[in-house]
């Protein structure tokens, strides 16, 4: 049997939103402090625009889950861990998570005086059920994402009330990135756990915010949960907010305006027509935009190399050769992003400099293509699917047409976001558009790049990918978040009010999110918290969501090697 191996393709792409979402109050402000810092009050409530509908449910342990499916998550779920402010996975959920000597046995102590939002409390019989529900050991849960994730995990062993230990078949230092997930890994309650039929949609968590309803490609509430274990720095309960809307809104531009207009209270969005919108509003006075090169994500295309055409390396070496990311990154990004030379950006683990990615030789991906035909009879064709926006569309249009000039003919074909996810995860595809990173532990990428055979209904598919990167390290990487806000008449300092808006915008040489908020701001102490969970925006100022996510442990993980297609 082959061992899966992935290699990317890239290209300047979006990076991913991390803010907190503040309570905000009544019009005329809050509490002057002393500095010009708001006091943050309690209630009110804003309207959220995500990229994408998470037509697959809320179901942790089965869950597909990209951004906006984790923004919704992280509002009704905790996770055992998170990453701080500086970048370290410390304990969240748990109070403690501490391993042996050589990283094969890790204990875990749970906080006490924890609730599920059904009133159950959380203990250590709970987290087990859960972690065995991502393992694929606890029926009736079917998982598919994360059971190739925790792979070392041999067993789950409960020790006490709030205490169990997790025995791992190799040393994994990485272990707490893991029981993060990139905020997957939520914890459900035993109710949710044991739901047969609707553990997609009765979400039961210990997070700040507790399930209201959802309509399907129109809308998810959820409410303030008045116990939440979290507290602001002063020791004031989070969250501050009353309830949050989530409305799904695919395309990008309307995204944009929505945020400008005032529809969404907040958003995001990405793509250099939805930026150039919310930077013309900044200049106009109607939006305030703060934005941070920190983690960036890299967009790249994975090749299936367990399946014809990319298990041939001249496939591969003309699919790379055939893509000119200088002209794709001034027709796509209009020059505003940074072209990839590695799927890792700066400041994350795994970032190379320089990767040994092929430049664009338009002759060099004729000649592969032809070597192809001539090895195997058959002219290179492929498929190359992609989520079905608007602004992903046209990438898909102009790589098509590049591809073509090199003779190679491809088929586009757009599906569903989270349909995205799980053929990504069986590896039923040819080549497929992706990202997901934004300064996540590369032990994480396992899934995506190696997993060793990925179960779809009644067979299992080995897959191999291969990664090209587009990044020139002349400017900034995408940004990881930005906040614009209605400019303030009470004072000339940027800040959020109760009429502001907060967007996801890229500037020069960096990409981002707009996001809008109605929600009065945070003073600085409270978007500290014992743990920043980055990846989407938090619902509680305790998230300190504006900084650095860096996965900092003795991993067995050597840099990326230079790319060999």
């Amino acid at each position: 049997m082959r061992s899966p191996m992935a290699c990317l393709l890239l290209v300047p792409a979006a990076a991913m939103l991390l803010l907190p979402a503040c309570g905000g109050g009544d019009p005329g402000g809050g509490a002057r402090e002393e500095g010009g810092v708001e006091e943050p009050v309690y209630g009110g409530s804003v309207v959220f625009g995500l990229e994408a509908e998470t037509s697959g449910g809320w179901c942790m342990p089965e869950g597909q889950l990209a951004i906006s499916g984790i923004q919704v998550a992280r509002a009704v779920y905790d996770t055992l861990t998170a990453p701080n402010a500086k970048g370290e996975y410390v304990p969240f959920l748990a109070e403690s998570v501490e391993p042996n000597d050589d990283y094969t046995q890790w204990s875990i102590t749970l906080r006490p005086d924890v609730s599920f939002h059904d009133g159950s409390p959380l203990t250590a019989q709970v987290v087990k059920n859960n972690l065995d529900a991502f393992l694929g050991s606890y029926p009736p849960r079917e998982p598919l994402l994360l059971m190739f994730l925790f792979k070392p995990i041999e067993g789950v062993e409960v020790t006490g009330d709030r205490t169990l230990s997790i025995s791992t078949s190799i040393p994994w230092p990485s272990l707490p990135a893991a029981l993060y997930s990139g905020g997957r890994a939520g914890i459900v309650a035993q109710a949710q756990l044991d739901d047969a039929e609707t553990c997609d949609r009765e979400l039961i968590g210990t997070g700040p915010f507790m399930f209201d309803e959802w309509t399907v490609n129109d809308h998810l509430s959820v409410t303030r949960n008045p116990d939440y274990w979290q507290t602001d720095s002063r020791g004031n309960r989070l969250p501050y907010l009353d309830g949050i809307e989530f409305r799904p809104s695919v395309d990008p531009i309307t995204m944009a305006n929505s945020v400008v207009s005032g529809e969404f209270d907040m958003g995001y969005s990405s793509g250099a027509a939805s930026t150039a919108i919310l930077e013309d509003a900044e200049q106009a006075g109607e939006i305030n935009l703060l934005s941070s090169d920190a983690f960036p994500e890299v967009g790249y295309t994975m090749l299936n190399a367990s399946r014809a055409p990319f298990d041939n390396r001249d496939a591969r070496l003309a699919a790379a050769y055939a893509v000119d990311r200088e002209e794709f990154n001034r027709i796509r990004n209009q020059d505003r992003f940074q072209i990839a030379s590695g799927p890792f950006g700066p400041g994350t683990v795994g970032y190379l400099k320089d990767a040994g990615y092929p430049g664009f030789d338009l002759e060099a991906a004729r000649k592969h293509a032809a070597a192809y035909e001539a090895a195997t009879g058959k002219p290179l064709t492929f498929t190359y699917t992609y989520q079905n926006d608007p602004e992903t569309t046209q990438t898909a249009q102009l790589l098509q047409d590049m591809w073509g000039r090199a003779g190679i003919e491809v088929e586009i074909a757009p599906i569903e976001q989270a349909t995205l996810i799980s053929t990504a995860i069986t590896g039923d595809y040819e080549a497929i558009s992706w990202r997901n990173h934004g300064g996540a532990d590369p032990d994480e990428q396992y899934i995506w790049w190696y997993g060793d055979r990925l179960s779809t209904s009644a067979s299992s598919k080995t897959r191999r990918s291969t990664h090209f990167s587009t990044r020139d390290d002349r400017r900034p990487m995408p940004s990881a978040e930005v906040r614009c806000t209605r400019r303030s008449t009470a004072s000339s300092e940027r800040r959020p009010t109760t009429s502001g808006r907060i967007g996801r915008s890229g500037r020069s040489g960096h990409n981002s999110t707009s996001v809008a908020s109605r929600a009065r701001s945070c003073p600085t102490e409270a978007r500290r918290s014992q743990a920043s969970p980055r990846g989407s925006p938090s619902p509680v100022c305790g998230g300190a969501g504006s900084e650095r996510h860096r996965a900092r442990r003795h991993q067995l993980w050597q840099a990326s090697p230079r790319v060999d297609p």
